[in-house]
């Protein structure tokens, strides 16, 4: 029977070697990745406008039927290279429900009480 004699990990995500890559920074295959795609995409961008053209109003000669809708999503699905969705946040009240908030207008007051 073979011993691990590697050290465990003193908590989750941390390791037990101070020189090891800083938390949040991607690892050399992501970011080659991203290199290429952004190349790829930076050297057809002058072709991208007559694909999405070919797509939407299609191509009689070869039989390929319009279809706008299907190019609005290839562009869509590009452009979230370059522009990254957004998380969505949902924010509740200390129990779990619904948030309270309390508006101050002290000249809301004022005008209240001169009414009266």
């Amino acid at each position: 029977m073979v011993e691990n004699n590697k050290p465990k990990q003193t908590r989750k995500g941390k390791t037990n070697n101070p020189h090891g890559r800083p938390a949040g920074t991607p690892n050399k295959a992501t970011t080659q990745a991203r290199e290429a795609i952004a190349l790829f995409v930076d050297a057809n961008a002058h072709r991208l406008t007559e694909w999405l053209d070919e797509v939407a109003h299609g191509i009689p000669s070869q039989d390929v039927k319009p279809n706008p809708a299907r190019a609005f999503e290839l562009y869509q699905s590009v452009v979230e290279y370059h522009i990254p969705k957004l998380a969505r946040t949902e924010m509740v009240g200390d129990d779990g429900g619904a948030m309270k908030f309390e508006v101050v207008a002290p000249w809301l007051k004022e005008n209240i009480a001169k009414r009266n």
